[in-house]
């Protein structure tokens, strides 16, 4: 916890919205260093660490979504941390399960981008997850787009490339469409600044 913490205060936020949710996200974060509950587990059901990753092909031109069977709509890949505190390794174990894909790269190992996001309330295995908050860091990946792909049958329906502006459009979740996909690509051109943070960080 203390290297997340280190490095979220060390991020450079992007926005209003990263400025807010990693002010927020620290407040948490320090606070569970007081307490017995873990904000890394799925036990605390009021909010818990998740890690999600753009996944984009060499030339920066494509980015691989997945059709998630929860949110009815093309996503991105992520997952919960399950007690896990490497938070990039999560994104890159997750971006594997749901893709199918053998290799993945980051482009840098620092933090891509922030969020908090609402989860509603929802059946998951036959038990009802109340509504809660994923405290998330995102990472940017990198991918060949000729290797095989394949969706993870339990989380998503299909699994597929897209140009990067087609990405967005072809979520039907408009906040993440909006405030995530759209500020993910406007990142990527300019994309040396993030490089720059992750080698001074």
């Amino acid at each position: 916890m203390d290297d997340l913490i280190r490095r979220l205060r060390a991020y450079q936020p992007y926005n209003a919205q990263e400025r807010a949710d990693v002010k927020a996200m620290l407040q948490l974060l320090l606070k569970e260093q007081e307490k017995e509950t873990d904000i890394f587990l799925r036990t605390n059901q009021t909010a818990h660490m998740t890690a999600s990753s753009w996944i984009v092909d060499r030339e920066r031109e494509h980015a691989l979504m997945a059709y998630h069977r929860l949110y009815d709509s093309w996503s991105w890949t992520g997952g919960h941390a399950d007690g896990e505190t490497d938070l990039l390794a999560v994104a890159m174990r997750e971006a594997c399960e749901e893709t199918g894909l053998v290799k993945i790269n980051p482009v840098f190992e620092n933090i891509y981008s922030v969020e908090i996001l609402t989860v509603d309330g929802h059946i998951k295995h036959g038990e009802y997850v109340p509504s809660h908050l994923h405290l998330n860091v995102t990472y940017l990946l990198e991918a060949d787009r000729n290797a095989p792909i394949r969706p993870q049958a339990d989380e998503n329906s299909a699994v597929r490339w897209f140009g990067l502006e087609d990405a967005v459009a072809a979520s039907t979740e408009p906040w993440m469409k909006q405030n995530v996909y759209k500020k993910l690509n406007d990142k990527l051109k300019n994309l040396h600044k993030w490089r720059s943070y992750d080698e001074n960080n």
